[in-house]
């Protein structure tokens, strides 16, 4: 090597590099590495959690990014204000108000780039190492990812059809855990949904107590069966509740929001300054332009006649073509269902024997913080019904083998 010659930027390094011990108990996304195997198109997948692209609404969306370059390109273009752009703020609050007369300051709605980073945001300013975090059980992977990162001592508690195991909640709460993290409305992974005795319950359970709730409502809106029900957070003086518009609009846009307390909410505008300064202005300001010009509500309920098609489409066919012992969530909405396998069976074994048939879907261990393995996800939303029912069939011809 020539003399002064800068060594190939390409070549690996032999020297170890020093990385942070917080990623060593962080696991990559369980989802994400199927996404990888799902790729080839003969594969009908009911893996990851991704609404319907035939059903974004493009041209609305057209409509507005074009109304935004043409009206306000330069101000949409530059740097912006932390809390996100006021605007969408008020219609964020508003549409609290609207759907259940809940009156939130548009100044306690800070908006975040996805309702992941609203996550990452809390765990940075609440957790500190081998604090207490208590997690629904199943759990959702995402939000075990994202605070494993902050190394917290986590604790579960049980999850039924209509919400979490009372009891065994107050014990936990006794425990004085930072934070309970809970996602109501068609939980991921379970389906599951929080009655009105149940929100109550929590409601209950948490008054008076330092336990911050944080409720993550990214389904909330996709209701096919029954009445919307009141945030657990509407009645709980330490609380924060998480939104999106991945699965209302489209995941690409990556605008979600936190509403938090007020001195709360001035801990999660520093620590985002310190993540990102301010999340990107442009899809802010497309998204309050159709907010404000297009019809929400008309889309929301389009999606909600798809999604609640694909997830009859897809319980009929489990009905016919899985085994008896198999038990399934009929949710009330959402994106999800929740299959048990019978005792001694293993999920990971039955999806290896699924890829082979060219059918995937995720495997139960991801969701619990102890490994469990006896149960499955289903996605029903980003699949046209012709090919729920083909990988449904695939699937119930590998669960027979096995149960």
């Amino acid at each position: 090597m020539a003399a002064g010659r800068v060594q190939d930027a390409a070549m690996p390094s032999t020297t170890p590099l020093r990385t942070a011990r917080r990623l060593d108990a962080v696991k990559r996304s369980y989802i994400r590495e199927i996404l990888k195997v799902t790729a080839d198109p003969e594969i009908i997948s009911f893996a990851g959690g991704l609404p319907s692209p035939d059903h974004f609404p493009v041209q609305a969306m057209d409509r507005a990014a074009r109304a935004v370059f043409a009206e306000e390109g330069a101000q949409a273009l530059q740097y912006a204000v932390t809390e996100g752009f006021p605007p969408l703020r008020r219609a964020i609050a508003a549409r609290y108000r609207t759907r259940f007369g809940w009156e939130v300051n548009p100044e306690n709605v800070l908006v975040t780039t996805g309702s992941q980073q609203a996550l990452d945001l809390l765990g940075k300013v609440m957790l500190d190492e081998g604090d207490g975090l208590l997690l629904e059980r199943p759990g959702y992977l995402g939000a075990i990812q994202s605070f494993s990162m902050f190394a917290p001592r986590f604790a579960t508690v049980g999850l039924g059809d209509t919400g979490p195991d009372t009891a065994e909640m107050a014990g936990r709460l006794a425990e004085r855990p930072k934070l309970f993290y809970c996602v109501p409305n068609f939980q991921n992974p379970s389906g599951a949904t929080y009655s009105a005795e149940a929100r109550q319950a929590v409601r209950d359970l948490l008054a008076g107590s330092d336990t911050l709730l944080v409720e993550d409502d990214p389904y909330g809106e996709l209701r096919f069966l029954g009445e919307d029900l009141p945030p657990v957070a509407q009645g709980v003086e330490n609380a924060v509740l998480c939104g999106s518009f991945s699965k209302i609009l489209a995941p690409g846009l990556r605008l979600g929001w936190v509403v938090a307390p007020d001195d709360l909410y001035a801990k999660l505008v520093t620590a985002k300054q310190a993540a990102d300064l301010h999340t990107p202005s442009l899809t802010q300001r497309i998204a309050s332009r159709f907010l404000a010009e297009e019809d929400l509500d008309a889309h929301v309920e389009t999606l909600r006649g798809v999604y609640g098609h694909r997830r009859q489409v897809m319980v009929e066919a489990i009905g016919r073509e899985f085994p008896e012992a198999l038990e399934y969530t009929e949710p009330e909405g959402g994106m999800f269902l929740w299959c048990r396998l019978p005792d001694g069976l293993r999920s990971e074994d039955v999806f290896h024997e699924a890829i082979r048939e060219k059918v995937a879907f995720v495997p139960g261990s991801p969701f619990y913080l102890d490994g469990s393995d006896g149960a499955f996800r289903l996605n029903f939303s980003n699949a046209a019904p012709e090919r729920i029912e083909e990988g449904i069939a695939r699937l119930g011809a590998c669960l027979r083998k096995v149960v």
